[in-house]
C-alpha cells in the first residue's frame, strides 16, 4: 500500500496505466472492429456459402459469430470475479494482468490459421481472444481509483482511450497498405489464398506483438496490487462473495446503484454496437465490389478511432463544464438518433457519414462511463472488487445485447431490425440517467 500512495498521482504511473490502452486497443480495432470482420467475411464469400454446419447444425455466419461472442462474454462474466477474489487476497493483480495480456496476444497469432475447415480452432482462437482483452481490461481499469486521485481521472482515463486510439490508428494504417499493397511486402497468392487474405493474416500476428510487447511499459511501473489481510478462505470463491458484499454496499450507495443500472443498459448497447458495426457494414452496405468493400471498411474504423480522439477529448471538457450525468444523457441522444438513422443505410456514404458520428460518441461514453463510476465510489482500498463489479455488469451486458442481436437477425433475416432494437436500450438509458442526481 505504501508503494501506491507514494506514486499516486505521479506522470509516469499515470502515464503507464494510460499506456496499457495503447498495447492493447490495437485488438479492439483490428481484431473487433476492421480486419478481422472483413477477414471473416471475405472467407464465406470465396467459399459461395453463407451457412457452416457447427455445433451440430447450420448456422449463418452472422448469427454465428454473435452467439460465440455471447458465449465468450458469459465466460469472461464468471472469470473476472474469480480473478478479482485471488488478487484481493494475494495482492497480485499485475501477474494476472500479464496472464490474460499474452493469452489474448497469443491468440490474436493463433487466428492466422483460422478457416473454414479448420472452424473451431478458430473460433476457439477468437473465443480467448476476447477473453484475454477483456479481462485483462478490467483489471487494468481496477487500477484506476489506486494510481489516480478523483480529480485526476476523468483526464487520465480520457488520456488511456486517446492513447489506444493513436495506437490502433498507426498499426491500423500499416495493416491497410499490407492489405491494398500486398505485393510492397512481398505477399503473394500461394496455396489458394489470396494475397489479400494472406495480408490480414499476418496483421493478425502483428496485433499479438505489438498487445504483449508495449504491454512491458506497463508492468513495469504498475504496483504489484494490494495484500488483503485477513484469512485466506475460499479464496478462489471470494470474488463471488465480493460481489455480494458490493451488492449490499450498494443498498446505502443510491447515486451508484443508480448509475451502475443506467450504465448496464446503455453499455450493453454500445459495446454491440462496437462489436457488430464492421459486420453490419460488410452484409448490409451495397458495396461496388469486393475490393471497394475491403476498402470502404478499414477506411470507414479508421474515421472513427481518429474522431474518437477529438470525442474523448470533447467529452471530458463537456463533463467538467455540464456535469458527468448531463454529458453522458447527452451522448446517450446522439446514439439513439444513430441507431434510428442506421437502420435506412444503404450506401457507403452513409456509413462513412455514420461512422464519424458514431467516433464522436464511442470514445466519449467509454471514458466517461469509467471516470464517472470511480468518482461515485464509497471510501475503499477494495477497487478491484468494485471494478469486477462494473465489470461484469457491462459484460453481462454484452452477453444479453450480442445474443439478442444475433436473436433478431436470425429470426428477422435482417440486421437492420436489430439496430433499431439497440436504439431501444440507449432511450432506456435516457431515463435511467435523469435519476441518478435526484433524491426520490
Amino acid at each position: 500500500m505504501a508503494q501506491v500512495l507514494a506514486l499516486k498521482g505521479s506522470k509516469k504511473l499515470l502515464n503507464a496505466w494510460a499506456f496499457y490502452d495503447w498495447a492493447n486497443s490495437v485488438y479492439s480495432l483490428v481484431i473487433s472492429s476492421a480486419v478481422f470482420p472483413i477477414f471473416y467475411g471475405a472467407l464465406f464469400r470465396v467459399a459461395g456459402i453463407e451457412k457452416v454446419t457447427v455445433f451440430g447444425g447450420e448456422i449463418a455466419r452472422a448469427p454465428l459469430i454473435s452467439y460465440v461472442t455471447s458465449l465468450a462474454f458469459v465466460f469472461i462474466a464468471i472469470v473476472t470475479p474469480l480473478v478479482s477474489g485471488i488478487a484481493d487476497y494475494l495482492g497480485n493483480k499485475r501477474v494476472f494482468l500479464k496472464f490474460f495480456c499474452y493469452l489474448g496476444a497469443l491468440s490474436c497469432i493463433g487466428l492466422y490459421w483460422f478457416s473454414l475447415e479448420n472452424i473451431y480452432f478458430g473460433l476457439i482462437c477468437y473465443f480467448f481472444g476476447l477473453v484475454g482483452f477483456w479481462v485483462s481490461f478490467a483489471i487494468n481499469n481496477s487500477y484506476l481509483p489506486d494510481i489516480a486521485y478523483p480529480e485526476q481521472q476523468d483526464r487520465v482515463s480520457a488520456k488511456g482511450f486517446s492513447f489506444g486510439y493513436v495506437g490502433s490508428v498507426i498499426l491500423l494504417v500499416f495493416n491497410l497498405a499490407m492489405v491494398m499493397q500486398p505485393d510492397v511486402f512481398g505477399i503473394t497468392d500461394s496455396g489458394g489464398e489470396a494475397a489479400e487474405i494472406k495480408a490480414m493474416k499476418y496483421s493478425f500476428i502483428s496485433v499479438g506483438i505489438w498487445w504483449a510487447l508495449f504491454s512491458q511499459y506497463t508492468f513495469k511501473h504498475l504496483p504489484k496490487g494490494y495484500k488483503r489481510e485477513g484469512e485466506r478462505k475460499n479464496i478462489i470463491m471470494n470474488g463471488f462473495h465480493e460481489l455480494q458484499s458490493v451488492w449490499r454496499q450498494l443498498g446505502d450507495q443510491t447515486r451508484l446503484k443508480r448509475y451502475l443500472g443506467a450504465f448496464f443498459v446503455y453499455s450493453m448497447a454500445v459495446q454491440t454496437v462496437m462489436l457488430i458495426a464492421t459486420y453490419f457494414g460488410e452484409e448490409e452496405i451495397a458495396w461496388g465490389s469486393d475490393s471497394e468493400r475491403t476498402t470502404g471498411l478499414i477506411v470507414s474504423i479508421l474515421v472513427i478511432q481518429i474522431v474518437a480522439i477529438l470525442g474523448a477529448t470533447l467529452t471530458a471538457k463537456a463533463s467538467s463544464r455540464f456535469g458527468n450525468i448531463n454529458t453522458l444523457m447527452v451522448i446517450n441522444c446522439i446514439w439513439v438518433v444513430l441507431c434510428v438513422y442506421a437502420y435506412f443505410l444503404e450506401t457507403p456514404m452513409d456509413f462513412y457519414i455514420a461512422a464519424s458520428f458514431v467516433g464522436l460518441v464511442m470514445g466519449g461514453i467509454q471514458a466517461l462511463s469509467r471516470s464517472t463510476y470511480s468518482k461515485f465510489l464509497p471510501e475503499t482500498t477494495d477497487t478491484t472488487s468494485f471494478f469486477s463489479f462494473y465489470d461484469v455488469a457491462e459484460k453481462i451486458g454484452i452477453i444479453i445485447g450480442t445474443f439478442l442481436y444475433g436473436a433478431v437477425s436470425q429470426f428477422t433475416g435482417s440486421m437492420r431490425n436489430s439496430i433499431i432494437f439497440l436504439g431501444l436500450f440507449f432511450l432506456v438509458g435516457i431515463f435511467m440517467l435523469a435519476r441518478v442526481n435526484t433524491k426520490n
